[in-house]
């Protein structure tokens, strides 16, 4: 049931509104005075507030709770009444963020249609923000591989704390889904998620789009931080954030508070921050270019989010959730992908990680032909997989060698691709080409290749 908060400072008023909006089903609170107002603001947030400009015996007036309401409980619409309405006030109201503004005696009418246009608004912008948090669901941590699971199991225990997070890594490794699933299973689920992409936000404009505005003209403008209130602030890529802001920023790590552009009041804000950066921030620091104070206070828990080629076990997975993904959002073939083509994916490097092997997919299942299982040879030109073609395509350079030479590297590329595929691990990669784990050492040491190969041993079938 819609609960609505009812301010006036005449008795009858109140209750003849509440009446009213009893009879329409609604429940409703009563507050006589700006104490009232916002204990009850307090002790819990309405659905929908009616706010009368003037009144007697209190410390504020109808604009003040406005200002609060808007900087403490910034979905609650605001409609305000008032007796002594003029359009000076009708704007001054507007401007702090009231929905609408209705002028006593008021048509009962007009009345319930502001109320149910302005629920109605409300409700939207609610499913909007959920929709938004949900766009990089849970369901898109995705693997099976020991990297990947070491992750999720570092992020669920971040998860339960209000302790800041610095994520690092490559670009497109998943940094901002991870941030998203510390947020979708901690205990601000609910509250917003909001993203300060640092590294596009226009330098001269970073300020006023973190803090807001405030101006004669326009009024409040809610910056990041506000919009945040209560949630999470992603700062991505928090390295390109400007030298000038990062001692603003962290005063506001260090009071919760701040002010707008242009304003004198301070707004109070409670969030968790997550930062992500694909630098070293240790030679950002070094070379001035980043705050040393700014670093310790945001990487109080690091956690590193692996690259794609260091968790190839998970690329079939993930190919074929991006597959279901495309055939759902936009109608595009839902093909299979046969042993060989995940061998083919495995095989690839992915310099762009999971971003580029989601725009593989994508651009594969538009451009293919049919409706059948992705061939291998579909991938043809995609970071230099290998073509599958029934004839090998031979170029110059392989042309002009002898057989034993050609040999040799084909063996050596044929290997160091298998390596690549099974993520260095020699056991699995002698495995699958069929030979003993000892001659596959002679075999790579006699290409000598041993050396520029990364080989890891890890938690094979656990």
């Amino acid at each position: 049931m819609s609960d609505i908060l009812i301010v006036d400072d005449e008795r009858d008023i109140r209750e003849l509104i509440s009446d009213i909006l009893r009879d329409e089903g609604f429940s409703t609170r009563l507050a006589a005075n700006s104490d009232q107002a916002v204990a009850e603001l307090n002790a819990a947030e309405p659905t929908l507030m009616i706010l009368d400009i003037w009144l007697k015996d209190s410390k504020m007036d109808g604009i003040d709770i406005l200002k609060q309401v808007k900087r403490n409980n910034p979905e609650v619409p605001v409609v305000i009444i008032s007796g002594h309405g003029n359009i000076e006030i009708a704007v001054a109201a507007i401007k702090q963020g009231a929905y609408d503004f209705i002028e006593k005696p008021f048509n009962i009418d007009q009345l319930l249609v502001v109320i149910r246009r302005a629920m109605e608004t409300a409700r939207l912008r609610r499913e909007n923000s959920t929709l938004k948090r949900g766009e990089a669901k849970a369901a898109e941590m995705l693997g099976n591989s020991a990297p990947f699971r070491r992750l999720r199991e570092q992020l669920d225990k971040v998860a339960k704390s209000n302790g800041r997070v610095m994520l690092t890594g490559e670009p497109g490794a998943g940094k901002e889904i991870a941030a998203r699933y510390v947020h979708g299973q901690s205990p601000r689920a609910r509250e917003p998620f909001v993203t300060v992409s640092c590294a596009t936000i226009e330098p001269e404009h970073m300020e006023e789009v973190l803090f807001g505005r405030e101006t004669p003209e326009r009024g409040i403008e809610p910056g990041l931080l506000e919009q945040a209130h209560g949630g999470v602030i992603y700062f991505d890529e928090v390295a390109d954030m400007p030298l000038g802001t990062q001692p603003k920023i962290l005063r506001v790590l260090t009071e919760q508070q701040f002010q707008r552009a242009g304003g004198t009041d301070k707004v109070r804000v409670d969030l968790r921050v997550i930062s992500s950066t694909n630098r070293d921030l240790s030679v950002e620091i070094a070379s001035g270019r980043f705050r040393q104070e700014l670093y310790d206070r945001l990487n109080v828990v690091p956690v590193a989010v692996p690259s794609l080629a260091d968790r190839r076990d998970d690329i079939p997975l993930l190919a074929m959730h991006f597959i279901e993904q495309f055939h759902a959002s936009q109608g595009l073939p839902q093909r299979a992908l046969p042993e060989e083509t995940c061998a083919a994916l495995q095989a690839m490097n992915w310099p762009g990680n999971i971003r580029q092997l989601r725009n593989v997919i994508e651009r594969v299942l538009i451009l293919g032909d049919g409706v059948g299982p992705i061939q291998p040879s579909e991938l043809e030109g995609q970071n230099g997989s290998a073509t599958t073609s029934d004839a090998l395509a031979l170029g110059p350079q392989i042309t002009s060698l002898a057989l034993r030479e050609a040999r040799e590297l084909f063996e050596r590329e044929y290997l160091l691709a298998q390596i690549n595929r099974f993520g260095g691990n020699i056991s699995r990669t002698a495995q699958f080409v069929g030979m003993e784990r000892s001659a596959l050492h002679r075999k790579l040491k006699s290409l000598g290749v041993v050396g520029g190969i990364r080989v890891e041993e890890e938690l094979v079938g656990k």
